[in-house]
């Protein structure tokens, strides 16, 4: 039997001038499976701002940065847009026209394309369900320090004191770090160690999610017009930090260092498995909110052209974003590998007064003036002298303050809060990028609950009646669940969500999309809809990457997946509050199953729908067996007609012939 071609504009009924030519009123309906009506977008804008706001987070602010910086800045950089080219936009464009074309969720376009596919749509809802539970805790600590922004000093610029000593576990690491760790997280030691709640996150966390149902109460509609304002701020914020950043002392060499290509770095497998997850995410592959977002197009819509828009400003925004924390990075670097020059020049000083110190030891430039002195001058001193000279002199290296938490939680809530303190004016600094890091994360929680409604409502009639009510469970019941994240041993449980409960499923989700669309469904057959559908043919190339080239690049990065997960012991990074330190931990036992079962659930519904699809199949056939067993075949030669006579012979008579689908 062959396979019914994607629903198009000619399937509908009723179809207006209006509804082909513009967004709004796209009410009109495509078959049973869908409601009886469909929003749509209200502009071509309104598209865009959630499409980029789902798309741009806070990966971009501060993954993407670490991983340019760690994997060799330029060239990295070049190995991110080749492998976007060649696999992340034409996975992009799939989903997109996919999405446009069944006007559906994605369980239902899963479905459509073959039943037994359909666990691939309950698996992508399932994964933003996990993601949305720990991402919607990073809002809740964004919440908390921007609370805590509105007061001068900021309460993380120095080091509290108990009667006149000051706080020992703030003495041995910063008073950033102290902040985060003990006043923000109140942290345990390990993830066995559970702790209490932290009532301050409990309520942020509440606050969160609360922003997030109102915001999504009615949908698209309601959800769109606060992305006027959450898609569109961070980029007016990133830009000022820009300015702002750039007339910073040590800005060029924080900057210098970020895009100094490595190219040695095009040899580890590694690299081009972080590159890859990178393009992965930073799309929002696999998730359903891309597909769910597309659905609200009209048939006509570009989409081809939507993927390059969306994906070069997505990766504009990435290397604004780098630009911004290494231009601020480098300065807070520059004060540091200063504050150590200084230190060290006292210590040379006081040996040089008691007679320590072997004169060819002397270094050549002012060390009376040390702040005159370059990082470079005392590097190259350091290097040839400074382990001969008695005192504990340290190496102050500019690079390696760099690298000092630049990754995930660890950059937002430290690093760069430690640079924003140094700033004039911090409290504002402050209170400006952690409301832009609030509103990255509720662009990108829209496009999550997206992916999660949207799918359900188009799939069961009920739910689709009943959608404010199945917003508000969503979000109550990921509130209940998030209070995992607001013990004290919280964080914890956020990097293994983080780690492992999207990334493996997820890239399985877009291996069987690539290879139902590709092969099951046919790569010529899905251009000849694309065709119907935008009135052009995209390039045959398209077929060639879908079949082989995204498949290949996809199931490389899987296996390096799987790979690396038995290889390394899975690890975590700790608090230590005895050494007042970060240290890496490795996952107990438990911890190991947990996340065990994070991946299996998530994975679950794949082949929980192929076998159910199967199964029903086989059902439906020995009905028809066992109907058919139970009547004789008659042979009469006036053909009467019974309720059991054979369609197609009544066709032949009638002189019609009846169509074979």
């Amino acid at each position: 039997m062959e396979k019914q071609p994607l629903p198009n504009d000619d399937d509908k009924t009723g179809t207006t001038e209006s509804e082909i030519d513009g967004y709004a009123g796209e009410e009109s309906q495509l078959d049973s499976s869908e409601p009886a009506a469909r929003a749509g977008w209200n502009s071509k804008l309104e598209y865009f701002l959630a499409q980029v706001g789902f798309s741009v987070g806070l990966g971009n602010v501060w993954r993407f940065p670490y991983l340019c910086h760690q994997n060799g800045g330029g060239a990295f950089l070049f190995l991110y847009v080749l492998l976007m080219l060649v696999v992340g936009i034409p996975l992009f464009f799939l989903e997109l026209a996919a999405g446009q074309a069944i006007r559906q969720g994605s369980i239902g376009v899963w479905k459509y394309i073959s039943p037994r596919l359909a666990g691939i749509g309950y698996s992508s809802c399932v994964v933003c369900f996990f993601v949305a539970l720990y991402y919607n805790v990073i809002l809740a600590w964004s919440l908390f320090y921007l609370g805590n922004s509105f007061q001068s000093p900021l309460p993380w610029e120095q080091c509290p004191k108990e009667g006149n000593v000051t706080v020992r576990e703030c003495e041995k690491s910063s008073p950033t770090s102290y902040f985060w760790y003990r006043k923000a997280l109140d942290i345990t030691d390990s993830i066995d160690d559970t702790g209490s709640f932290n009532p301050y996150i409990v309520c942020c966390l509440l606050a969160a999610w609360t922003i997030v149902c109102l915001g999504m109460f009615k949908g698209i509609k309601t959800s769109v017009k606060v992305m006027y304002f959450s898609s569109i701020f961070p980029y007016v914020v990133l830009f000022c930090f820009l300015v702002r950043g750039l007339l910073l002392d040590g800005a060029l060499e924080g900057i210098t260092y970020m895009f100094y290509p490595k190219l040695e770095i095009w040899a580890d497998i590694q690299v081009w498995r972080q590159a890859a997850t990178q393009v992965f995410f930073a799309l929002g592959l696999g998730f359903g909110s891309i597909i769910a977002y597309s659905s609200y197009n009209p048939k006509n819509n570009n989409c081809h052209r939507d993927a390059f828009t969306v994906s070069t400003i997505n990766f504009l925004t990435s290397v604004l974003a780098t630009l911004v924390v290494f231009a601020v990075l480098g300065f807070r670097a520059k004060q540091k590998v200063t504050e150590c020059i200084v230190s060290n020049m006292k210590t040379l000083s006081d040996q040089l007064r008691i007679g320590d110190v072997d004169k060819n030891l002397i270094p050549g430039f002012d060390y009376s003036n040390p702040h005159s002195v370059s990082p470079e001058d005392y590097s190259a001193w350091f290097k040839q002298h400074g382990t001969n000279v008695p005192g504990n002199l340290t190496e102050c290296d500019l690079e390696k303050e760099m690298q000092q938490g630049v990754e995930g939680t660890g950059l937002a809530f430290i690093a760069f809060t430690e640079a924003m303190s140094l700033l004039p004016g911090s409290p504002f600094w402050s209170a400006l990028f952690f409301l832009m890091l609030l509103n990255l994360g509720l662009s990108t929680m829209f496009g999550n609950m997206e992916g999660i409604i949207a799918p359900l409502t188009d799939r069961f009639k009920t739910l689709a009646n009943n959608k404010i009510k199945l917003t508000i469970f969503s979000c109550v019941l990921g509130f209940l669940i998030g209070l995992l994240f607001t013990q004290r041993c919280g964080n914890y449980f956020v990097t293994m969500f983080d780690d492992y409960s999207a990334t493996l499923p997820l890239i399985i989700v877009v291996v069987f999309e690539t290879f139902s669309v590709s092969w099951l469904y046919g790569a010529d057959r899905f251009l000849d809809d694309i065709e119907a559908m935008l009135g052009w043919r995209p390039s045959v190339i398209y077929k060639y990457l879908w079949k082989y080239i995204c498949l290949l690049a996809m199931l490389g990065l899987l296996g390096a997946t799987i790979i690396r997960m038995f290889i390394s012991h899975p690890t975590y990074m700790a608090w230590n509050l005895e050494k007042a330190s970060e240290e890496y931990l490795e996952y107990p036992g438990w911890a190991l199953a947990v996340l065990a079962l994070l991946i299996i659930f998530a994975m679950m519904p794949v082949p929980v729908a192929l076998i159910h699809a199967v199964l029903q199949d086989r059902t439906k056939q020995t009905s028809r067996d066992t109907e058919i067993g139970q009547y004789s075949i008659v042979n009469t030669d006036e053909k009467c007609e019974t309720p059991m006579t054979d369609m197609s012979e009544l066709d032949q008579r009638s002189g019609t012939t009846a169509p074979f689908s």
